[in-house]
């Protein structure tokens, strides 16, 4: 039985040396008579380190044989302990070797028999081993194997733990794709980890890239994001990179600057541009390129897209992007004003080499941002300075610093259609729907007739949770969802779906894609609803006007005393909801606001019938201040009809050089947004001069905001009457026939 033993060894070594010589044949000599390199590659460690492991298993191997024959040496005497060791390890190697060829054949048509299966038999070949030799140790030393340990039994509980663990890794992307309704996976998939890339001198990019095994050439989806390594980031590229080379795309995912492993220092949205364009010219030169790239990403990684969206050759021929934009400064600068609070949470999260794990809460953020001067806010929160914060709050006005980081109209001279998506209380939706309409309108035919635009019910990167706990959608599952759609219908000519009617919240997480150019999520109603345009072409303007207290839809036609207030920077009107970076509730409760002195509440009668506002909101009002430099506030309220108030959309107006008592027209542009107002609610438009820290306190003194340490109060008066009539102007949608 020894010698039989040592028989199966000798011809298992055989076989995996004969595997170690065909590798490196393919590999040195490029010999065309054996199967292509990738398919003896597992994809787990690349070639050299592979090699040297294999030559180090082969002289193990033979050390074996050798001693056995000869019954001298380290492994010719029979080891109890290393026997049972062995036997135990390679019925679990076996067993997950036969699993993984098991499912591979199940997931992947293209692999079906035995195609890429090379790695997956000489594993196998190399778990034989194992037992043939856990089998001469336990026979030379004549034990019996009983009875099971306790430590046995662990071991095995282990075992089969950590198998199903790495099942659930394999199935993730099958089941990802299920619950999102996608076609099914086709390929095996290839991985490369950390793949130099150079952009710039001493500086390399490492990305990780997902193959479509046995497709020689193939589109190539292009994510150029600044996320820090963490177990849970990467467990997240590798599923959604897996995701899509499996069906038939090569996945690109690279770290920017300073992230992720890659060269250079990180300073976001510095240097998309430059290595943007690099990184595009690298794809060009590699053999599995077919001159197709398309784009994904949002926030930060949205804006590494349209840095680049103006290439062509190579460039990108379509593009997704969400909760992004081209216009930067003014997502940081809505109204004149700062948006301290996205500004501050981002910096804190994302400043250094690594991201924290949670985003702040939002006290904290309140207590970071309370201190002037305002910029020093980073030193406050984190001991530090952060470079780019600074610079956020240095340049407030659209200066060289924001056109480097801007561009020049990158959303009428981009070459490619583009799905935006963007929810109704995220930071940058005024500016991304500006993009969609300047695409819609531009030069461009085939950007502009095929470009979509889907807003859900979404805060910025996350999904919208509504009074009473609802959360119709969430979000990152619906970027991806609707990204293997787009890109099939932009490059493999997909059809889509003819243009759809309302649907239901519970039926679809997103919509979708139809040949409808809009999809909207309307809220209160919760329901998704394909449109033609923005804003939508039925749409009737209604002024609600200021009188007395009230909203009303008649003008003023008498005199009456204006409602005023005192503002305090020192004691501003707290944020409570909005559309602000960062883990921070959007929609909450306005009654505690709405009961300080400083804050001035126009409420209209109780609505008699269902109203739909959705379009674009703004308030127009006729002020006054004591003040050379000041801020006034607008906020769009739902009143239920238990009198508890939320929140609808707001904006901000920076006013300066306004001469003491005269009277001024400002215009507010609120946040847009799609809700349906109940009969028996009532409408409230909130009036005040601070919303902090979404956006900096103004300190009233027209000093420099960025350094000023002085403040002093402010009286405000807002006018409505005959000759000033101040109004809400709310985009009525009529009701369906």
């Amino acid at each position: 039985m020894q010698n039989n033993g040592l028989l199966l060894l000798i011809v298992l070594g055989t076989l995996f040396i004969l595997r170690v010589l065909g590798q490196l044949l393919v590999a040195v000599f490029h010999v065309g008579f054996l199967p292509p390199m990738e398919d003896w590659m597992s994809g787990a460690i690349s070639y050299p380190l592979l090699l040297s492991l294999q030559f180090c298993i082969i002289a193990l191997m033979l050390k074996i044989c050798i001693d056995l024959h000869r019954k001298v040496g380290f492994f010719a005497r029979p080891n109890v302990v290393l026997g049972k060791f062995l036997l135990e390890g390679g019925k679990f190697y076996l067993f997950t070797m036969i699993l993984r060829f098991v499912l591979r054949m199940a997931l992947y048509p293209h692999e079906r028999w035995f195609g890429g299966s090379l790695p997956i038999a000489f594993h196998c070949v190399l778990a034989l081993f194992v037992l043939v030799w856990a089998d001469c140790n336990l026979r030379a030393s004549n034990v019996q194997i009983l009875k099971s340990s306790w430590r046995a039994v662990m071991c095995r509980c282990f075992a089969i733990a950590c198998i199903l663990c790495w099942v659930g890794y394999e199935l993730a992307p099958k089941v990802m794709a299920h619950n999102f309704h996608l076609r099914p996976a086709q390929y095996a998939v290839r991985i490369e980890s950390n793949v130099p890339i150079q952009v710039a001198t001493n500086v390399k990019l490492l990305a990780d890239i997902y193959h479509p095994q046995h497709l020689d050439r193939c589109p190539t989806i292009l994510v150029r994001i600044p996320y820090t390594k963490t177990p849970r980031n990467m467990l997240t590229a590798n599923i959604i990179g897996r995701l899509w080379a499996e069906r038939g795309y090569t996945a690109v995912i690279q770290c920017t600057r300073g992230r992720g492993g890659s060269g250079g220092s990180y300073y976001p949205l510095a240097h998309d541009r430059d290595d943007g364009i690099e990184t595009l010219r690298w794809i060009s030169k590699q053999r599995w390129y077919d001159q197709r790239i398309v784009g994904w990403g949002g926030s930060a990684f949205g804006h590494s897209q349209w840095a680049i969206a103006d290439q062509a050759s190579p460039g990108f021929i379509a593009m997704h992007v969400y909760e992004s934009s081209t216009d930067i400064y003014r997502m940081f600068h809505p109204g004149g004003a700062f948006s301290l609070y996205s500004a501050l949470a981002w910096a804190v999260t994302c400043h250094g080499q690594e991201d924290l794990l949670e985003w702040p809460k939002p006290q904290q953020i309140a207590d970071f941002a309370d201190i002037f001067p305002m910029r020093d806010a980073d030193l406050k929160s984190t001991g530090l300075e952060i470079d780019f914060f600074n610079d956020w709050v240095n340049h407030s006005n659209r200066d060289a610093y924001w056109h480097e980081i801007d561009g020049h109209q990158r959303n009428q001279t981009l070459m490619a259609p583009s799905l935006l998506m963007c929810g109704w209380y995220d930071p940058f939706l005024p500016t991304q729907l500006s993009d969609f309409r300047n695409i819609s309108e531009g030069k461009n035919r085939i950007a502009a007739q095929k470009s979509k635009l889907v807003i859900g019910p979404w805060i910025h990167g996350d999904e919208l949770i509504f009074p009473g706990g609802f959360k119709p959608s969430l979000f990152r599952p619906a970027t991806l969802a609707i990204s293997l759609d787009w890109f099939d219908h932009i490059l493999l000519g997909r059809s889509l779906l003819p243009q759809l009617a309302e649907i239901p919240a519970g039926q679809a997480n997103v919509p979708p894609l139809s040949t409808a150019p809009i999809q909207i999520f309307v809220m209160g109603r919760n329901v998704w609803r394909a449109e033609n345009e923005w804003p939508l072409a039925r749409t009737r303007y209604t002024s609600f006007f200021l009188n007395r207290k009230e909203l009303s839809l008649v003008k003023p036609n008498e005199d009456q005393s204006p409602s005023q207030f005192i503002y305090d920077p020192k004691n501003p009107v707290p944020t409570a909801g909005g559309a602000m970076i960062g883990r921070v509730p959007a929609i909450l409760e306005q009654n505690v606001i709405e009961s300080r002195s400083d804050v001035l509440c126009f409420t209209s009668k109780n609505l008699e019938t269902d109203v739909e506002v959705t379009g674009p909101v703004k308030a127009e009002l006729y002020i006054s201040t004591d003040a050379p430099s000041t801020d006034f506030t607008a906020k769009l309220v739902d009143v239920h009809p238990n009198g508890v108030a939320y929140n609808i959309c707001d904006g901000i107006r920076r006013v300066k050089s306004i001469g003491s008592g005269s009277v001024e027209r400002v215009e507010i542009e609120l946040w847009p947004t799609s809700m349906v107002f109940f009969k028996d609610h009532r409408l409230r438009l909130e009036i005040s001069s601070s919303n902090f820290p979404r956006y900096d306190r103004n300190p009233n003194t027209g000093g420099v905001l960025a350094s000023e340490c002085n403040v002093r109060k402010a009286r405000q008066r807002v006018f409505h009457d005959r000759q000033n009539p101040s109004r809400l102007i709310l985009p009525i949608i009529p009701r369906a026939r």
